[in-house]
């Protein structure tokens, strides 16, 4: 499992983590019931603290992406394939939003918007 953290972005580093295990999972490359680093190991793997890796495993546990069994460590949790779908929406909501605020500061109108959406969406068809 790889995580990259960035220094430079605004998104503290516990949600950096969480986001990245989050996609991992979603996207299938963590399977149910994996096991996941311990918080002292990713920790020292990214050099930073292990509160921080805490914070990022909390959340994922809160939200339901993993589970923790004491002295065993923290594991990949069953994606209920709604769940996922719902997940997934969400994401995807999100980060619509982003683009329509993005295009509403450059003054882009929803037809301009809708028709930039067409395009990327059949791109590969």
């Amino acid at each position: 499992m790889q995580i990259i953290i960035s220094n430079s972005s605004k998104e503290p580093i516990y949600e950096q983590i969480y986001a990245q295990i989050k996609k991992l999972i979603l996207t299938g490359q963590l399977q149910e019931g994996q096991p996941l680093p311990s918080m002292r190991q990713l920790a020292k793997d990214l050099e930073i603290s292990v509160i921080t890796t805490k914070r990022a495993y909390e959340e994922l546990e809160k939200n339901g992406f993993i589970y923790s069994i004491v002295g065993k460590g923290s594991f990949i949790s069953e994606q209920n394939s709604e769940m996922m779908k719902e997940r997934k929406m969400k994401a995807i909501e999100e980060k619509l939003l982003v683009a329509i605020q993005n295009a509403k500061e450059m003054d882009i109108n929803l037809a301009e918007l809708k028709a930039m959406l067409t395009l990327l969406y059949t791109e590969d068809e």
